[in-house]
This record gives C-alpha cells, structure tokens and sequence, in this order.
C-alpha cells in the first residue's frame, strides 16, 4: 500500500525557524520532523511513499533521495501552486488503487499504524480519520462519534462556541480509492472544509479512530520549544 505525506507547508507561523527549510525539515531530537514520519511508516510495514512538495523542495529531496537509505521507496510530487490537503491527493490519484494512508508530515505521533489500518478494514468505509483528545479544540477539525465509532458531524477550525468534541482530527488518515470522487478536479480544496463533510453530507461512512497514543504539534515557537524539551530531555 502507499502513503502520501504532506510537507509542502511553510509554516509561517514559526517565522525565522522555517526562514531557510519548510516546516516538516524542522529537527527534533537531531532528524527532521518528516524523517521521524518516514521511519514510523517503514517500522510499520509501509513502504512506497509520495511526499507533496512546494516551499524549498530541494532540502526535502537532497535528505531523501529515493528512500533506499530509509528503507522505503519514494517518488515526490511537486505543487508550483498549493493544491490543498485534498488536492494533493487527487494529483497523485493514478497512482491510488487501493487503501491509503495521508499523514500530515508537519505532526509528530508514535500512531499505531497497523492497528489503524486494521481497525479501517473491519469497519469497512470510505475512510477513517485518527482522532486525538484536546482540549482546545478550537485550532483543529473536530468530530462527533456515535457508539460505533462512525462519525455524525465533522468542523474544521470551529469557533468556541461551536465546539461539541474534544476529538481532533489528528492528521492521520486511512481511505478506499472511493474517496478520490469526492476531490474537485478543477482547484485545490482540502479535507477538513469541503472534502469530509461533503462525504458525511452524502450519508457515507466514515470512522473515527480514537487515538491512545501520541501526537504532539509544531504550529508555534513555543509548540517546538515543548516538543523539543520533551524529545531532547
């Protein structure tokens, strides 16, 4: 099976740090916040890998090659203009024919991925996201579950008083080809706004897995500052 990572972020929102590499290429505990995300996938058995690529491409390329030295297989997919989460998606669809992890690479997490998956096929649906618990769900997408673990509603970014879970969606997400119908063709677009309400709005089924495992963000200064004291001691 494949996985698609997402790095073709800047993150301006860590200014000077990202001045000279995009965000995933940030070191923590001395590799790369994308390596870290390149050998959870190997340790899990997954090996051919596409990383989207748009702010200083060449940094992630020069590091990675074509994965031998990781044990993995990687081709790389370029955006000249942002496609969006989504978007990145359907450029590489041809290359989809059956089930796929997409890892938002700019996120660290020790996530369990073969027992994701397996979790994914028993429910049997179009997709299934990784939740994690936050409390300030207000910088997040988050989801409503019902007993089955099948998700009612989903919000990205929602304004606090419009918060009904602490469930985030953790940038960690397993789908069927199916899901490539419900991506635009025609303009970039992402998962969170349009493509996984679309999905629920068409009473499709969609899970949530709800994460006992890690995830830490690096969306600020302060964010890579706790992250890194928590992985360098």
């Amino acid at each position: 099976m494949r996985a698609i990572l997402l790095a073709a972020g800047e993150g301006l929102r860590l200014g000077a740090v990202t001045a000279d590499r995009p965000k995933p290429m940030i070191e923590i505990a001395g590799r790369p916040i994308l390596e870290h995300n390149v050998r959870l996938l190997a340790s899990n058995g997954i090996e051919h890998l596409i990383i989207n690529l748009h702010y200083r491409p060449e940094m992630v390329i020069q590091h990675f090659g074509d994965g031998a030295a990781f044990g993995v297989h990687i081709t790389y997919s370029q955006e000249p203009t942002l496609l969006g989460t989504a978007g990145a998606v359907k450029k590489v669809a041809d290359k989809l024919t059956d089930t796929f992890l997409v890892i938002y690479a700019d996120n660290l997490t020790d996530c369990d991925l073969r027992r994701l998956l397996e979790f994914h096929r028993g429910k049997r649906g179009v997709g299934t996201i990784a939740l994690f618990h936050r409390e300030n769900a207000t910088a997040s997408g988050i989801a409503e579950l019902d007993a089955n673990d099948r998700v009612l509603r989903f919000v990205e970014k929602p304004k606090p008083e419009e918060v009904f879970s602490s469930w985030v969606n953790a940038g960690i997400l397993a789908f069927e080809p199916a899901v490539l119908d419900w991506i635009p063709t025609d303009r970039a677009s992402d998962f969170g706004r349009e493509v996984l309400p679309a999905i629920l709005a068409a009473d499709q089924p969609l899970y949530g897995y709800r994460m006992s495992e890690g995830l830490w963000w690096v969306d600020s200064p302060e964010d890579l500052e706790r992250t890194r004291r928590q992985f360098e001691g």
